[in-house]
């Protein structure tokens, strides 16, 4: 196993491809369709709509992607498919469908962290898509308001809000603190300047970081706010090494009720399942972690949930390896790949022959889907081979 070397900084000569709900991706099985969930907030019924959603339109399946959003794949009726997810709800903003990739910290206001950062989720979505300007950033921005326990900000967004503690809160550009702090009443107009700056600046880039233009995000962001930058946060105080391992399973909440975490196979939750996730009728957050968290439930709920959906599919242990492989479409959905990464995957989980720690599968150079940090890279070069190198 080699080092990877650093990969060079992408020239953009084309808008991003990033899906949504009208404004498909055409893929080998089909078009694919995107469905942003700011936050990640669903609440369960709606899991009923992705159902007859996967099963009308598409292949039966909701993929979960990682950046928390939900795909349905193998649309062969795209008018159809979307205007189905508008009258359902799931398009309350067609112009900025596309830019409303908003992560929060999932545990937020219930366990952990230094500031509940939901209300703050939903009062940027609502500034961010009433501002007409902000409909045309590429797809591909990442934004994201932790909490303060360093979990969505290990996602490397293009921006973002991190809770310090006493109701202040710190501006994050491409994926680091960036010393610019305010109280939490103007959280959200600091992050939506911050947004108009990224817009005015970027050219053709679709991300910040592979651009030279965070500095003048920072300094334009601090001019229009009226607020000095200063020393940002040290953002290793808010590293958190392994959420979508760690943040698995019972948790127990301080009212008395418990979240449950589950992991998903390659995040990919069938029709069925989530069916049975509608029952609970309980608030779920969608996570980049190819995982979902159930809220509120009484314990004795929570014990029918794991003895029904775990033995179906759901992973509730935080030791199991499905956790720690991640997987590209691969064949036969996508014609760029050159092997079935996630049959190669699972047939590797199954025969005990995969390094520890995160490792994914990609079929092509693209490497789509691949987590953030560090994790040993499988990159196919024919039908079942495969070159390993570690990514730090």
């Amino acid at each position: 196993m080699v080092d990877q070397p650093e990969t060079p900084r992408p020239e953009r000569d084309r808008p991003d491809a990033c899906p949504g709900t009208r404004r498909v991706h055409i893929a080998a099985d089909g078009a694919i369709g995107r469905l942003r969930f700011p936050g990640g907030f669903l609440p369960a019924p709606g899991f009923m709509v992705l159902a007859d959603l996967a099963d009308n339109f598409g292949d039966g399946y909701i993929h979960f992607t990682s950046r928390g959003n939900l795909q349905i794949r193998g649309i062969r009726d795209v008018s159809g498919f979307a205007d189905a997810a508008e009258e359902a709800g799931m398009l309350p903003h067609p112009d900025h469908d596309r830019v409303r990739n908003i992560l929060q910290s999932p545990m937020t206001g219930r366990v952990g962290g230094l500031d509940d950062v939901s209300e703050l989720v939903h009062a940027f979505d609502d500034a961010l898509c009433a501002d007409e300007s902000l409909a045309a950033l590429p797809g591909r921005t990442l934004f994201a308001l932790d909490d303060g326990r360093g979990d969505v900000l290990g996602e490397a967004p293009d921006l973002g809000l991190v809770a310090l503690g006493g109701g202040e809160f710190e501006l994050v550009v491409a994926g680091a603190p960036a010393g610019v702090s305010v109280p939490r009443d103007r959280a959200v107009e600091m992050l939506l300047s911050a947004t108009r700056a990224w817009a005015e600046v970027r050219g053709e880039a679709w991300r910040i970081a592979e651009s030279d233009v965070a500095d003048r995000v920072i300094a334009m962001t601090a001019e229009a706010i009226g607020v000095p930058a200063g020393e940002p946060s040290d953002a290793e105080s808010f590293a958190f090494a392994h959420p979508g391992t760690e943040q698995i399973g019972w948790i127990d909440q301080p009212d008395g009720l418990v979240s449950l975490a589950a992991g998903l196979r390659f995040g990919i939750l069938p029709s069925r399942l989530a069916r049975a996730i509608a029952q609970t009728r309980v608030p779920v957050h969608l996570t980049p972690w190819y995982s979902l968290v159930l809220h509120d439930l009484e314990e004795a709920d929570a014990e029918q949930v794991v003895r029904v959906l775990a033995p179906n599919g759901l992973i509730f242990d935080r030791k199991s390896t499905w956790l720690n492989v991640s997987a590209c479409t691969g064949r036969p959905g996508c014609s760029k790949s050159l092997a079935d990464t996630r049959g190669d995957a699972a047939h590797a989980i199954a025969q005990a022959r995969l390094p520890e720690g995160r490792v994914h599968f990609s079929g092509c150079e693209r490497r789509c889907g691949r987590p953030k940090g560090g994790y040993v890279d499988y990159l196919a070069t024919g039908d079942g081979e495969y070159e390993v190198t570690s990514v730090d």
